[in-house]
């Protein structure tokens, strides 16, 4: 069985094997004080792990372990490979990124943009231009989400039966027509607003390759790269493997909450985050995208694509903090860009945690994460499944991750 393992001590890979521990301990504390079910962290330096810790339960009730083989719900790690999905269309010539959307998608013509007023009383205009496959990926399309409890158009979408991104009951192609009958939050390129616009690429991607986006993403990506378990949906022989998902409660513990309708293939099939995956599978993902898009002798994009996809892409280099529609302009946002399906490094001294410049990844909302570190030649996975409310696991991870970095 295909399994993330250690390849190589720390020390020789240049990591402090006393930090390390310090990094284990701090999220061992998390798992026996009831915050976290189990986890599992890796690090790796030029591609060789160097460091593999688990800890804790994939299954609090049944007594199940982490391990290395454990199934994890990826949740928005999904947009990455929806946007590695598009590249490869656009390398073919089949897509470009400045098609207007509505070329594949005829429902998003002549799109109309929030102007004044809530509910009922919204008014609406013209927009200036159209959507764009590059507004998509880099979430400037002026798109939304219904949970967002921000913005006018935020509760448009919740009236539209959004709350979970998807209509009940429908498909892609159906939640989709959804979608563009609503108005932009903004004129498309004007502002980030992180959204279901991978969602809107997942369908793009059915468009133009005529596969459903489950088959395109196995024949195009899983498969070519080795990431035997990654998928829409779990088969029995898995079942076992797949962590339980848990909610944080009021008092700061942890229990169990539905999560993906995993065990069946799901009739939504969303692009921005309907994955499951082992973290040996996401290693092998992010190791095409740090080797410049090649992996043991296959290459699914070019250098200069994955260059292009891992540097920051919004106007005038702007970050996310000045770029970003409420509830984006925050603190946490300074110094972090947006490139094509990725968050970008742009200014380590602003960032909220210890980064290095260029460093890209993203996250999930079951406090998942990655990020690959080029000028460290760093790659760190965290994985773990509970949806938290005041948990910030992520800016004590790349603290304790950055502070194991000796050379």
């Amino acid at each position: 069985m295909a399994q993330l393992r250690q390849q190589v001590d720390p020390d020789e890979a240049g990591l402090d094997p006393k930090a390390l521990d310090r990094l284990d301990q701090h999220f061992a504390h998390y798992v026996d004080e009831g915050r976290l079910p189990g986890y599992l962290i890796s690090l790796a330096r030029a591609g060789r792990v160097a460091h593999l810790s688990t800890h804790g339960h994939r299954d609090r009730a049944a007594g199940l372990p982490v391990r290395p083989d454990t199934l994890w719900r990826i949740y928005s790690m999904t947009k990455p490979v929806t946007a590695v999905a598009v590249l490869l269309l656009v390398e073919e010539g089949r897509l470009s990124l400045d098609d207007p959307l509505d070329r594949h998608l005829p429902a998003f013509a002549d799109p109309r943009v929030y102007e004044a007023g809530a509910g009922t009383e919204v008014t609406t205009r013209p927009a200036k231009g159209p959507v764009l496959i590059r507004h998509l990926l880099t979430h400037t399309a002026g798109l939304t989400f219904a949970f967002y409890h921000s913005h006018p158009v935020d509760a448009l979408y919740r009236a539209a039966g959004l709350e979970s991104s998807v209509p009940p009951g429908a498909n892609l192609a159906e939640t989709i027509d959804v979608y563009a009958g609503l108005p932009l939050q903004f004129e498309p390129g004007t502002q980030w607003n992180y959204s279901v616009a991978s969602n809107v690429l997942g369908r793009v991607i059915e468009v133009v390759s005529g596969q459903p986006l489950d088959v395109f993403f196995a024949e195009r990506i899983f498969r070519p790269l080795g990431m035997p378990d990654a998928g829409f949906h779990i088969v029995p022989e898995q079942a076992d493997r797949l962590s339980e998902l848990y909610g944080e409660t009021e008092g700061g513990g942890i229990e169990p909450i539905p999560g993906l309708p995993l065990r069946g293939r799901p009739r939504f099939l969303s692009g921005s985050g309907g994955m499951v995956a082992t973290a040996y599978d996401y290693h092998r993902f992010t190791e095409m995208l740090r080797r410049g898009g090649e992996l043991d002798g296959v290459r699914l994009l070019r250098p200069e694509t994955v260059a292009l996809m891992t540097r920051n892409q919004l106007p005038g280099g702007a970050d996310l903090r000045s770029f970003g529609a409420p509830p984006h302009q925050e603190p946490g946002n300074d110094g972090v860009g947006f490139g094509l399906g990725v968050s970008v490094v742009i200014d380590p001294d602003r960032t909220a945690a210890p980064a290095g410049p260029g460093t890209y990844g993203w996250s999930g909302v079951a406090t998942t994460t990655f990020w690959v570190d080029p000028g460290r030649d760093l790659t760190v996975q965290f994985m773990t499944q509970v949806r938290p409310r005041t948990l910030k696991v992520f800016p004590e991870l790349k603290r304790l991750v950055h502070e194991a970095v000796v050379d």
